[in-house]
């Protein structure tokens, strides 16, 4: 459900980045001097990141646990102060972005490769905020590829399981190893393989998940099912901030 107070702004047509960047901005009410902030990875977070250090730079104080040696470079260089998960075991809130986001807050991540470590950072955060433009809000997750974070022995074997325990479940699909630049396997930051599981339609997520997790050359998935409180979701009729709902 819609907060009552959701920024409504005329109709207008603008670019996808506009509308990111609305979503960052209004996140940035969401933030107070003195939190523990977790900060995301990926096109949506980085305009958070750069609108942050912009008030950093004006006085706020607080301190960021990246969730990417990306992030982390970019916050460095706009002076926001860092720390880690083992000097500050949790968090008052992250402010993430996503790749598909359902009615009920349920996200696809790891686009931006860092869904390990994203993960874990939404895990020791009192509150997640994703923020997204309108494209990503969706009825049914699957469209945008699942990725699948997996250790890099025994990868095809790996990759095989994935690919036949997500049809036994009902997301028959491709499975394909992620690829860097140059056509070389793309490595997270924990040096890692990712695949990314082509399935178009996800019926039954938690399920998925949990069978996910069976397999012993996983070592995350991309399915964050029950983690994020609200989504800041900004498009042509304005800004919605959605809350989730998880007593039903």
């Amino acid at each position: 459900m819609s907060r009552p107070d959701a920024d409504r702004r005329p109709q207008t047509t603008a670019p996808v980045a506009d509308y990111k960047r609305q979503a960052a901005e209004r996140a940035l009410a969401f933030i107070e001097p003195g939190m523990k902030l977790g900060l995301g990875t990926g096109s949506t977070a980085a305009l958070f990141v750069e609108l942050l250090g912009a008030r950093v730079r004006s006085g706020l104080d607080v301190v960021c646990v990246a969730t990417s040696e990306a992030t982390a470079d970019q916050a460095r260089a706009l002076d926001i102060r860092l720390t880690t998960l083992d000097q500050e075991p949790f968090l008052d809130l992250v402010v993430d972005g996503a790749d598909e986001i359902d009615d009920r807050l349920r996200l696809i991540k790891g686009g931006g490769g860092a869904l390990l470590r994203e993960k874990i950072v939404a895990t020791a955060s009192d509150r997640m905020i994703v923020i997204a433009d309108v494209s990503k809000k969706v009825d049914m997750l699957g469209r945008f590829p699942l990725p699948v974070e997996i250790v890099q022995f025994g990868y095809r074997s790996t990759s095989k399981m994935v690919e036949m325990m997500a049809s036994d479940v009902g997301c028959p699909g491709d499975v394909v190893v992620r690829t860097a630049a140059g056509g070389k396997p793309f490595l997270t930051d924990g040096g890692n393989l990712i695949i990314d599981l082509h399935l178009s339609r996800i019926v039954e997520p938690d399920v998925l998940a949990e069978m996910l997790r069976l397999i012993p050359g996983v070592v995350e998935h991309g399915l964050f099912l029950g983690l994020a409180d609200a989504a800041i979701i900004a498009g042509p009729k304005g800004i919605d901030v959605i809350e989730a709902n998880y007593e039903d």
